[in-house]
């Protein structure tokens, strides 16, 4: 894990909503008050991320929100992926499983029922927000095809007759990732997530360098933006070095947060690649007397189409490095080297969505909850590696199992720190963690180059929530909600306790 404490997000910061729900089934949010408890140099940020997200995915025609923020001298404390996301998502998701309790209907079919429709994109939500193009309906109703929904109903009632604890709760969420230089990381700050670099080289052996200023912390960003340039350039995967983290090589970068690194990185990398691909098409086309655009870079070789007239990457490198007098001295001066920089703004930036859905087991003795099953159908456009996307879906979700049931920095009435070491500050283990099922919906994003989408904070997005309304629907015949995280053991007990005494 990396902590980065000035962008962690105080979870006991109380958020109260207003809303109506019409018999027919609109849910319509229509006043929030957030106040959040937090300190510099975050203290705008936070507060703003959660009401402007909170519309999420639905369709709202109404909604005011007000922000209040507190700053003091208390630690910031709590998760650490996705900047008021996660409560925007809980409390909004919360509400929508509230509203289908009073309207008697199934929480699945209410979402179906409140999404932005596909045919309604790009959407406007209420806080200014406007979403791309997005798959919202496909992937809740991939999610409820793959954990099998209706059987999972039938399931519960039996548990129910036999007197266990079992919920199904979901959760679909919406977030704006790889965001450019249009949006301020909160109203009148003088920054933004800006703009990423990247810079192309082609040696005189072949070889290829690609230099960035962002940098992988676990992520796979390495094999990940190799990826992308051996695909765009057209060069073998093991030719390519990845040179990382280094601003001193790189025309500017601004870091790896904020789900961006691929989006942004990667667009620069394409956009470097498209100009590094036009200096080698004109190199070649001189050398093969052939016309820039029957050039073909493929596997590191280049070819002229609809011949077997072939040379690799190398040959051409050398021809402009090493054999001059291969080329006319015109072509020389113009092309000088085999290297291209591109600086790619995305602007607005992009949507990425998902639907998680958790199944949950409460002992009725130790009121402890096991996620039994849990499955996730997200929307994060073009994907480059397969295998890194599922690792960033589990990596959230673990962490957001962990926001749901365990994790909580506790003080005194003195502001004290009573967990303050891992022997109080308990974390999920190996064994509360479900095995996931992952489903990746390719909704290729228009607004970015690549068509990527951001995906390294969805997981611990909607878990928390998902989660919480699975435990709501477990003790759902007990009439309890669930409104504050982690649903500890103590907390579920005091709840249930209360709820038998009335």
């Amino acid at each position: 894990r990396v902590n980065e404490p000035e962008g962690v997000t105080e979870p006991a910061s109380p958020l109260l909503m207003s809303w109506f729900g019409s018999p027919e089934g609109a849910v319509e949010p229509v006043a929030v008050l957030n106040t959040d408890r937090t300190r510099e140099p975050t203290a705008v940020i936070e507060p703003v991320q959660v009401v402007s997200f909170l519309p999420g995915p639905y369709r709202l025609e109404n909604y005011h929100a007000r922000v209040r923020a507190v700053a003091t001298n208390k630690p910031t404390s709590g998760p650490f992926r996705g900047v008021g996301r996660p409560i925007s998502t809980f409390v909004m998701e919360r509400l929508i499983d509230m509203a289908s309790r009073r309207l008697s209907r199934d929480p699945e079919e209410l979402r179906l029922q409140n999404f932005v429709g596909d045919d309604e994109f790009p959407y406007k939500t209420g806080s200014g927000i406007v979403w791309d193009k997005s798959a919202f309906t496909d992937c809740l109703t991939r999610a409820r095809d793959a954990i099998g929904y209706e059987s999972l109903r039938r399931e519960q009632e039996q548990a129910r007759t036999d007197g266990r604890w079992m919920g199904i709760g979901v959760a679909s969420y919406c977030e704006l990732t790889g965001i450019g230089s249009r949006i301020s990381a909160a109203p009148g700050m003088p920054i933004n997530t800006g703009v990423e670099s990247a810079t192309i080289q082609i040696d005189s052996s072949g070889a290829v360098t690609a230099r960035f200023g962002v940098v992988s912390f676990g992520q796979g960003l390495q094999t990940s933006l190799a990826q992308v340039v051996a695909d765009e350039l057209g060069v073998a995967i093991e030719d390519i070095d990845v040179v990382m983290g280094d601003t001193a090589l790189v025309a500017h970068g601004t870091g790896s947060y904020a789900s961006r690194s691929a989006v942004l990185a990667g667009g620069a990398a394409t956009l470097a690649c498209h100009a590094l691909q036009a200096k080698i098409r004109r190199v070649a086309a001189h050398l093969f007397e052939a016309s820039p655009e029957d050039i073909e870079i493929r596997g590191s070789a280049v070819s002229v189409t609809g011949t077997d007239r072939v040379m690799t990457l190398a040959d051409v490198a050398r021809a402009l490095y090493s054999e001059m007098g291969r080329l006319p001295k015109e072509l020389r001066d113009e092309i000088d080297n085999l290297e291209a920089t591109k600086v790619y703004d995305p602007y607005f930036g992009t949507a990425t969505s998902a639907s998680h859905i958790a199944v949950v087991e409460i002992d009725p003795e130790t009121y402890q909850t096991t996620v039994r099953r849990y499955v996730v159908a997200e929307d994060c456009g073009r994907i480059i590696n397969p295998m890194i996307a599922d690792g960033q879906a589990h990596g959230g979700v673990a962490q957001g199992i962990g926001v749901a049931l365990f994790e909580e920095i506790i003080h005194d009435d003195n502001g004290q720190i009573l967990t303050a070491s891992l022997a109080d500050y308990v974390l999920p283990g190996a064994g509360d963690i479900p095995l996931m099922e992952v489903i990746h919906l390719e909704t290729e994003s228009g607004s970015t180059v690549g068509g990527y989408r951001g995906l390294g904070e969805g997981g611990t997005i909607g878990a928390p929530a998902a989660v919480a309304n699975a435990i709501a629907d477990a003790l759902a015949p007990l009439g309890i909600e669930i409104n504050e995280l982690p649903a500890t053991p103590e907390r579920l007990f005091r709840l249930i306790e209360a709820a038998r005494k009335q």
